[in-house]
């Protein structure tokens, strides 16, 4: 098998084994808390019984990283450079997003507790997801999302030493992560545990890699995308 035989192979056992994976976490844990203002806050967010804080936290992280390799494999394997260090590459890129998992949890965990304590701001949880959403779709309408696309996509250049790959494959993942807060708002703001919402994640990620089209116009059709969910998610469609 040729080397970018065996590139593309690997790829597509680890896109199967992780979209296999988010599957199986999205139907265990599609439950959720209703709570005031007519919404359900996800069990993601809180330890199961008997679990301890760093478990649930494990559970996680595993959990996000699943995700989002399948997310992001589609377009990371027509990205990185077909030669002997595109592992160290792949490495450094999803190290970006064990460090952002990792906040993720830290900020979804406070929040909702402060959910769970406070009724006044629960309510008004509704509104701020609208409000969330259409601030990310100006985002990604943006020259500053454009430019970090663009980094994106002009990929790993050829390297020949495996620390300037780990370090380019970090600055891939800083790109792609600055690329993805839109997406990422969307993900988080709708529903993480919801395959629908993943699964459109997924294809507006991978279409805006690796379309042949202007950057700038793919993008700002995501963006639309985007602003479009969060006014149906406006204040006057989400009242209790």
């Amino acid at each position: 098998m040729t080397r970018r035989g065996l590139f593309l192979t690997v790829g597509a056992l680890l896109f199967v084994v992780s979209a296999a994976a988010t599957i199986r976490w999205s139907r265990a844990m599609a439950a959720g808390i209703t709570m005031p203002g007519g919404w359900s806050l996800s069990m993601v967010w809180m330890p199961m019984p008997g679990e301890t804080h760093l478990a649930a936290a494990a559970g996680f992280q595993a959990m996000w990283m699943a995700m989002m390799a399948a997310m992001m494999i589609p377009s990371l394997v027509a990205t990185l450079p077909r030669n002997r260090w595109a592992g160290l590459a792949s490495a450094g890129y999803f190290a970006v997003w064990v460090v952002i998992g990792a906040a993720v949890y830290g900020a979804g965990t406070a929040l909702a507790a402060a959910e769970l304590r406070s009724a006044a701001l629960a309510r008004t949880i509704p509104i701020a997801r609208g409000v969330v959403l259409l601030a990310a779709g100006w985002v990604q309408l943006s020259l500053w999302k454009a430019r970090h696309l663009a980094c994106y996509r002009a990929g790993c250049l050829g390297v020949a030493r495996p620390g300037a790959a780990c370090r380019q494959g970090i600055a891939m993942g800083v790109h792609c992560a600055l690329c993805c807060l839109p997406f990422m708002a969307l993900l988080v703001v709708t529903g993480m545990m919801n395959l629908a919402v993943v699964a459109l994640t997924a294809l507006a990620i991978t279409v805006e890699r690796v379309v042949r089209a202007p950057a700038p116009l793919v993008a700002r059709l995501g963006g639309l995308m985007v602003i479009g969910v969060g006014r149906w998610r406006s204040p006057e469609r989400c009242s209790p």
